[in-house]
């Protein structure tokens, strides 16, 4: 019984969740929903884009782990990971404020130019210097992330319009 009753005042602590999150995400993500929108909010980064880089890289599990040692819901590597004071690769905080901290600043180091914001992502940014990357790995992981990236873009727009009316008196 008191298992139950804690579990239940834990999910009413859960923070709340814009409709479309809901909506787009499933119930068991919107938590990390949350975090991930909080934290793209708070960097100037398209929430799509975190949203989509999440999709490719863990599919929304935060105790996610590659073969190659990345962890977490947004695949960390362990340096990253310290390297932007993640401490717990496996708590959606940690993990999404430590991968969206690492999103901005790869936008600003190639100046806003999506593919090679999502390439240095996924391959580390000392490994692509410009748009003539060929590694095709790189290129297969940079045309999902978009294709993603271009659902959620959708999704939101379709979203927008069908409830632009809630707004007006």
């Amino acid at each position: 019984m008191r298992i139950l009753i804690i579990a239940f005042c834990a999910a009413c602590l859960l923070p709340a969740v814009p409709a479309y999150a809901q909506s787009r995400v499933s119930l068991d993500h919107r938590e990390a929903a949350y975090y991930a929108d909080a934290y793209a909010d708070h960097y100037h980064l398209p929430r799509e884009l975190v949203h989509a880089i999440i999709t490719q890289e863990s599919n929304w599990r935060a105790d996610a782990l590659s073969e190659k040692g990345a962890l977490g819901i947004m695949q960390l590597m362990p340096a990253t990971a310290s390297r932007f004071g993640v401490r717990n690769p496996f708590s959606l905080a940690d993990n999404i404020g430590g991968g969206v901290r690492y999103l901005a600043e790869l936008m600003q180091e190639f100046k806003g130019e999506l593919r090679l914001v999502v390439a240095a992502y996924y391959r580390g940014s000392r490994h692509v210097t410009d748009l003539s990357y060929s590694n095709s790995a790189v290129l297969s992981y940079v045309a999902s992330v978009r294709r993603l990236y271009r659902e959620e873009a959708a999704w939101h727009q379709n979203y927008a319009a069908a409830n632009s009316h809630l707004g007006e008196q």
